[in-house]
């Protein structure tokens, strides 16, 4: 792997790392939430599915509901993080899949789960953004 590409690829984990920090309630939220929204393009696409209509986000819609659920007291101890992943790179475009977990209280009752998330990252002058994440979490059978 040249320089270029472990340059490439430690920046594009750093960004994953940041979405997935970003999800965490306790101390630091607005700036761990800011930090996110940087990592994306002004208009990148986020999507919701699993279970019915994929629901569509910009950067504003998807943080704002998040932001009041992680401050507002009914999601406690709440964190989701990487468990598995892989990143492909070609030029300025690039993709990061991968598996995650999380966990919480909401609304006094502990649960876990997991899912999958596909994020799409392009090139920028301020280097690579993300411009678009999907993700859906496994059903119940």
């Amino acid at each position: 792997m040249t320089e270029v590409e472990t340059r490439d690829r430690s920046a594009i984990a750093e960004l994953v790392r940041l979405f997935f920090a970003a999800f965490t309630s306790g101390p630091d939220l607005p700036e761990r939430l800011e930090a996110m929204r940087r990592t994306l393009l002004p208009q990148a696409v986020i999507v919701r599915t699993g279970g019915g209509e994929p629901a569509v986000y910009d950067a504003d819609t998807f943080i704002g509901p998040r932001r009041e659920l992680l401050s507002g007291g009914r999601l406690t101890d709440f964190s989701e993080w990487q468990v598995s992943g892989r990143t492909e790179v070609f030029g300025d475009v690039a993709a990061h899949f991968c598996g995650y977990a999380k966990s919480g209280v909401q609304d006094g009752t502990p649960f876990t789960g997991q899912g999958m998330k596909s994020f799409q990252f392009v090139r920028t002058g301020a280097g690579w953004r993300i411009s678009a994440v999907a993700w859906c979490d496994e059903q119940e059978s």
